[in-house]
């Protein structure tokens, strides 16, 4: 096996990244992308965000919830929890309002 990496070009909500992968590595990279890229589309659609590093930071809280929770089918448990996820991502509204106008 070569110590130099192979990349791979996916695309995650619109956007494209390249990121280094191994061959053997590769489906479950694949896997990983579209696990990604359908949670940010599904919280883009209800928050009605275009925000990406929000609609990202939610995704990314939604998915480690689901794993922590026992499985990807798995509903918030607690509506504590929720309530907390909630005004994580009303914090993060007010943070990033003012880089809104330059999303496109």
């Amino acid at each position: 096996m070569s110590a130099e990496p192979n990349f791979l070009d996916v695309t995650i909500l619109g956007r494209e990244y390249r990121v280094a992968c191994a061959p053997e590595e590769r489906e479950a990279l694949l896997a990983a992308v579209d696990l990604v890229d359908n949670k940010m589309r599904e919280i883009a659609q209800k928050t009605k965000s275009t925000i990406a590093e929000r609609v990202a930071v939610m995704a990314a809280l939604n998915i480690a919830h689901e794993r922590l929770a026992g499985g990807a089918e798995q509903s918030v448990a607690s509506p504590d929890l929720k309530r907390r996820i909630d005004d994580m991502g009303a914090r993060l509204d007010a943070v990033l309002a003012p880089q809104q106008q330059f999303d496109l």
